[in-house]
């Protein structure tokens, strides 16, 4: 499962948000409880739909508690 979410966190830090999608569903498939790979696996998922300006330094800024 780590190799599938280390991966994932690869392609993401990379702004590779399509193609770590598939990482973390893998890791959700073996461990469907890892908070982590649920979490950056919504964030894929924002970012396809409203990525983040060009100089995004990779943080995740929270809009709700």
């Amino acid at each position: 499962m780590l190799e599938h979410f280390h991966r994932g966190l690869k392609l993401y830090q990379e702004r590779r948000w399509e193609e770590a999608i598939p990482c973390f569903q893998e890791a959700l498939g073996i461990n469907p409880e890892d908070g982590p790979s649920l979490t950056f696996l919504r964030r894929c998922r924002a970012f396809l739909l409203n990525p983040p300006p060009e100089d995004w330094d990779g943080v995740f800024e929270l809009e709700t508690k």
